[in-house]
């Protein structure tokens, strides 16, 4: 993974992937401006990957500014594991990690009847959220893979209970994001 890449032009100027990734560059360094504590959410998946990639060409040659969360499954390949700790030494990069089955063997979540720990995620991530006090949280979720996605927002204003209210959303204009948050509440 790289920091810098030659940018691929077109006749009439960058090219819509350039344009794409300028204006999520542009994301990065605002909430790193404007935020106390953002974090990456970094599974070593393709999602996450291209996360830190932009991150680390957003502040290159400079190290990336915040630490990376992952909410593992404790399904997840051991080569995937493997390459998320190789990236995470090769960066000089904090890791946190909050385990699913940690809330299992202490009681705090039931192990599903068909054995799927992705909807159990919510609650470790939450309180990681809250315990090292984020108030940013990147991730690397797609608008096309599912509807409730669609509707986000680019600042996407949770309350102090990691809920999402449509309401509740601000306007995003001409690429102004507004960060301005409650004590408890995370973007």
């Amino acid at each position: 993974m790289t920091a810098s890449s030659t940018p691929v032009r077109t006749p009439h100027g960058p090219s819509h992937l350039d344009a794409l990734e300028s204006e999520s560059v542009h994301i990065v360094r605002e909430v790193a401006g404007e935020f106390e504590r953002p974090v990456i959410l970094f599974s070593g998946g393709k999602d996450s990957v291209v996360m830190l990639h932009l991150a680390l060409k957003a502040f290159a040659p400079a190290p990336v500014p915040f630490p990376l969360l992952h909410v593992d499954t404790g399904h997840n390949f051991p080569e995937v594991v493997a390459y998320r700790d190789r990236v995470v030494a090769a960066h000089g990069l904090t890791l946190h990690v909050a385990s699913v089955q940690d809330y299992i063997d202490r009681g705090a979540l039931r192990e599903r009847p068909d054995c799927t720990r992705n909807p159990l995620q919510t609650v470790p991530l939450t309180d990681a959220i809250q315990d090292h006090r984020f108030d940013a949280v990147f991730g690397g979720g797609r608008r096309d893979e599912e509807k409730a996605r669609a509707k986000e927002r680019v600042f996407s204003l949770r309350d102090e209970f990691s809920q999402w209210d449509p309401r509740r959303q601000r306007p995003e204009l001409w690429q102004l994001y507004n960060g301005r948050h409650a004590p408890g509440e995370h973007v």
